[in-house]
């Protein structure tokens, strides 16, 4: 058997492995929240619009565009950011 066929046998076997094990996965979850109480559906969702709300909400209001407000080439953002990590 040449090795081009070998390799291709290994990597489609190797791939196959791999769309298995991640259907199992995927069908773990599905079943689980399937399952799930309405109790924990409710919890998971205020869990959702938390991390909305932190990583949405909070970014526009809080967190300030510095880069793009103090800047105007990405040469010089580059080099703010370099001097910043490197101090």
């Amino acid at each position: 058997m040449s090795r081009a066929i070998f390799f291709h046998i290994f990597v489609k076997n190797v791939y196959s492995k791999l769309m298995n094990m991640i259907k199992n996965i995927a069908q773990f979850y599905f079943n689980g929240f399937k399952n799930m109480p309405s109790w924990g559906r409710k919890l998971w969702l205020i869990i959702l619009i938390k991390l909305f709300v932190m990583f949405a909400i909070l970014k526009i209001f809080f967190f300030s565009n510095y880069l793009n407000a103090n800047f105007d080439t990405e040469e010089e953002k580059g080099d703010f950011i370099i001097e910043q990590l490197t101090k």
